[in-house]
């Protein structure tokens, strides 16, 4: 036997011989604990009241300048929050990097507040022992460039949007958040709102005490040149029409613009049967400075239009459902909204599943209204129709992305232009949802011998509880339900496989029913005409494949279009056509003379710095869509388009 000493030394060697060194471990990153949860919205009252002032008088600069003072219950440290999720976005677009120069204070003396590394939006003060409430001083650096954001101040106009210019105190329903706000206006300004007045002291409006939630969804639009409008002197609620203009001749209403103006409020409440508002306003602008919008709220709509909106009436027929558009969300998307887009404070993320309802419905009866009211003709009405029949028909994206999951549009894509819109799909559920709807409509009064129509749905679905200013809620199957009650059918499956299919082609189901059918000429409606024109762009879409916007640069190309397979893309400029210089007519001619000698449309194209001749067989000719009426009868989309007596 070895010694004491000798076995230990072996034992010792054996220890650290290579067959019995011990494995090394990797050690792989684990992740960071994120910070605590800021607080969740609770259904209970806020303490105290917040005071917002707004200082909006500094126009060169576009700066919107804010003194907030928010009541500090028991100087416990409190969460902030910038509006992120905002309503009728449908998004979290809400403009914190506008945010500037925030100062906070208690009694006089600066506190820092420190921003949460998780929700950027909230911003975690902790004021000091017997503090009674914190003021904040910061501005709101409006865009001052088209490539910044939208432009809401110019020397003669402005848009406030509350969301914008306010923080809010976490852990409350915003409904429960009540706000005392004012507003300093540019001298001699005037404004419309949806906001109640409390006085005036000078340039200084101080509106009455509300909700945030109702502040936010009160905007004002003020201006130099401004002009109200009573759309309905004996209704049962006061609409009123607020203008405000870059010059006062735009401001300048013709008889026939009034009028259909006015018939819209009456088209909207035969339609309906009952309003939700209190009043309701109307927001204008008509502009070609300050940025347009469309945005929809409970007694009020954000709505911008050109310049010359009235005093070129009859030129402007593409901007006229706008208003009807906007006007239908007080009824569907503010009084009755989709269960899971409707949240408790501007945190929350919202859920665009039902947006075929709530924004594809109500594209529906834009234009439905539109041609009731006069906005459009019949005309006119069908001609837009069949514009967007044509869009949604030759989609080749649904090959792959079905109609319900372009509701996540605005979330995935925060509603940024995208490269291969027909390919990539974008927000399709407005007009590809507006089908839908025309296809149910006809199949209500097709099946029901012309008894009933989707009229009785909107009355019995969003025309409930008149006067009512409350927050409905609905779900898919509320929307089954209500359809089935208006005329028994497997909605369900109906509305599914319109949602989830691939096609081919678009649901234009309705427009046979309706007793039309989509058609193709070389000439383009005079609603199309006027589109191209608003629109600065030519349109060749359903034949080459492109459009031409300013500086004869491709604003769009149809994915697997001629167009496409000749390697031409967004951005590309057209330089000459079978080796002249282009020109929109000169190419409209060319293609027309390709239908009789077959000569292929060669492009000379410039990218960047680089040029090349691009050969595109093709030889269809010019192609425009219109509407063809089909028989001699009655036809059921006459008949929707028809004003309700």
């Amino acid at each position: 036997m070895p010694s004491a000493r000798l076995l230990a030394l072996l034992l010792t060697a054996a220890a650290f011989s290579p067959a019995h060194a011990q494995p090394h471990v990797q050690l792989l990153a684990q992740p960071v604990k994120p910070p605590p949860a800021t607080p969740a919205p609770r259904d209970i009252p806020y303490p105290g009241v917040i005071k917002l002032h707004v200082d909006a008088t500094d126009l060169e600069r576009h700066i919107f300048r804010i003194h907030e003072t928010i009541p500090a219950p028991g100087s416990k440290p409190l969460v902030l929050r910038y509006p992120k999720w905002l309503p009728g976005n449908h998004s979290p677009n809400g403009p914190l990097a506008d945010l500037g120069g925030l100062i906070v204070r208690a009694d006089g003396k600066r506190i820092e507040w420190v921003r949460d590394t998780v929700d950027v939006y909230a911003f975690h003060i902790t004021p000091p022992a017997g503090a009674k409430s914190i003021d904040l001083d910061f501005q709101f650096l409006s865009a001052v460039k088209d490539d910044e954001g939208r432009i809401v101040m110019t020397p003669e106009m402005l848009n406030l949007q509350w969301d914008s210019v306010s923080l809010y105190p976490a852990g409350y329903f915003t409904r429960r958040i009540p706000v005392d706000a004012s507003v300093n206006l540019p001298a001699g300004w005037k404004f419309g709102s949806a906001m109640e007045v409390a006085s005036t002291d000078g340039a200084v409006t101080t509106f009455k005490t509300t909700p945030y939630e109702t502040l936010v969804d009160s905007p004002i639009f003020a201006g130099r040149f401004f002009k109200a409008v009573d759309l309905d002197p004996s209704g049962p609620a006061p609409v009123t029409l607020n203008i405000v203009a870059d010059r006062p001749e735009a401001l300048e209403i013709k008889p026939d613009a009034l009028a259909a103006h006015r018939a819209l409020v009456q088209q909207a409440y035969r339609l309906y049967g009952a309003h939700h508002y209190d009043h309701y306003d109307f927001l204008l602008s008509v502009t070609d400075r300050m940025s347009g919008i469309g945005l929809e709220h409970h007694r009020s709509s954000e709505d911008g239009v050109d310049v010359d909106y009235f005093t070129d009436w009859a030129k402007n027929a593409p901007y006229r459902d706008l208003l009807p558009h906007e006007f239908t969300h007080s009824w569907n998307g503010k009084f009755r909204r989709p269960a899971d887009l409707w949240t408790a404070d501007y945190t929350t993320p919202m859920q665009d599943s039902l947006l075929w309802v709530y924004e594809g419905q109500t594209q529906y009866w834009g234009y439905v209204l539109a041609a009731r009211s006069g906005l459009l003709t019949k005309d006119q009405a069908l001609d837009a129709i069949g514009l967007t029949a044509a869009v949604y028909d030759n989609v080749p994206g649904r090959q792959w992305k079905v109609l319900q999951d372009t509701t996540n549009d605005p979330i995935v894509n925060q509603r940024r232009p995208v490269p291969w819109r027909s390919w990539q799909r974008s927000e399709d559920y407005y007009s590809e949802g507006q089908l839908i709807w025309l296809d149910a409509d006809t199949l209500i009064r097709e099946r029901s011998g012309g008894k009933r129509s989707l009229d009785d749905f909107a009355q019995g679905f969003f025309g409930i509880d008149n006067g009512s200013l409350a927050d409905l809620q609905y779900t898919f199957e509320d929307v089954v339900k209500a359809l089935n009650a208006v005329e028994p059918y497997d909605w369900a499956s109906f509305l599914r496989t319109r949602l989830d299919g691939h096609g081919p082609g678009a649901p234009l189901d309705g427009l046979a029913r309706g007793g039309y059918r989509l058609v193709f000429t070389d000439t383009p409606s005079d609603y199309h005409k006027q589109a191209m024109a608003l629109r600065k762009n030519q349109d060749f879409n359903y034949s080459l494949g492109f459009s031409v916007g300013s500086g004869d640069v491709l604003t769009a190309v149809i994915w697997d279009s001629p167009a496409f397979k000749a390697g031409l893309n967004l951005g590309t400029k057209l330089v000459a056509v079978n080796g002249i210089a282009y020109d929109a007519d000169r190419l409209k001619e060319d293609l027309t003379a390709a239908k009789a000698n077959h000569r292929p449309i060669e492009l000379l194209v410039q990218n960047g710095d680089h040029y090349r001749t691009v050969v595109i067989p093709y030889d269809g000719g010019l192609r425009y869509p219109h509407l063809e009426k089909v028989g001699t009868g009655p036809a059921a989309l006459d008949a929707i388009l028809t004003p309700k007596p």
